[in-house]
């Protein structure tokens, strides 16, 4: 049996499983029923290991053991495993989310803000800054940035970017809205993002600029900005600096409300 390595890849991806499971899998789907040994030789993985792999395939839902001697296993229908590792996923992540929601009751959280409150306090102002690598870590950051504006969000970003903003960071928008932050966005409006501006028209002040590129400042304090062309480049490799320093990020506020009052308001 001969499986393209980039077909075991996705497989890995999407179900969860380690290298020598995907093998042992495909090599028992294309038997429908085998025993360990032969397995072993078709998928080339180490006998010793077969037997602890297809244990584990057991117990998640991929391979059932067939009584008798010697042991041999059936491979379960694909759909149907589809169908079980949802279900397990789901299951997961429910108790996942349900013991970290217990977690801000306890002492714990309590602990771990008082160590973060105290390592704050000792670091150099020129230390709070990082690299985002990923446009979901981008966003994430974003989002936390955001989360903590007082006065206001300055966010200047491209035409894809708009409408990117609008679908992943419109809940914290509205939540700021509500606290009296003021936010602005500049962009440049098409006919391919007039929906989303005018869907978080009500949230934002927002105005066209043919300018081209990517920031978000929080309270002219904290600048988070996009280094690379989002045209050019996959969301995997997006990357992003994040810093914490009134002076470069007040230094960029004060040229952004020069260029915003040459900057055409969105046509409602």
């Amino acid at each position: 049996m001969i499986v393209k390595e980039e077909f075991l890849s996705k497989l890995r991806r999407y179900f969860g499983l380690n290298l020598y499971e995907v093998k042992i899998w495909t090599a028992l789907l294309s038997r429908g029923v085998s025993t360990a040994g032969e397995l072993s030789d078709i998928a080339n993985v180490p006998r010793s290991r077969s037997y602890d792999v297809l244990e584990t395939l057991e117990k998640k839902g991929f391979v059932i053991m067939k009584l008798g001697k010697p042991i041999k296993y059936i491979a379960v229908p694909p759909q149907e495993v589809v169908e079980r590792v949802k279900k397990n996923v789901h299951e997961e992540a429910k108790e996942r989310v349900s013991r970290l929601e217990e977690l801000k009751s306890t002492d714990v959280i309590g602990e771990l803000n008082t160590l973060h409150t105290q390592g704050i306090e000792l670091v150099e102002p020129s230390d709070l800054s990082g690299s985002l690598s990923g446009r979901h870590n981008l966003y994430n950051h974003l989002e936390l940035v955001m989360k903590n504006a007082e006065e206001s969000v300055t966010l200047m970003t491209t035409e894809q970017g708009l409408m990117r903003k609008v679908e992943g960071l419109r809940p914290v928008l509205e939540k700021i809205k509500k606290r009296g932050v003021k936010i602005r966005i500049a962009a440049p409006l098409t006919k391919e993002n007039a929906a989303a501006a005018q869907e978080i028209s009500g949230l934002a002040d927002i105005r066209h600029t043919n300018a081209k590129a990517r920031f978000c400042i929080v309270d002219g304090k904290e600048l988070v900005f996009m280094i690379l062309d989002d045209t050019q480049v996959h969301p995997t490799y997006d990357v992003g600096i994040w810093v914490n320093t009134p002076f470069f990020a007040g230094a960029l506020q004060n040229l952004f409300d020069l260029a915003w009052k040459d900057m055409k308001p969105m046509k409602r």
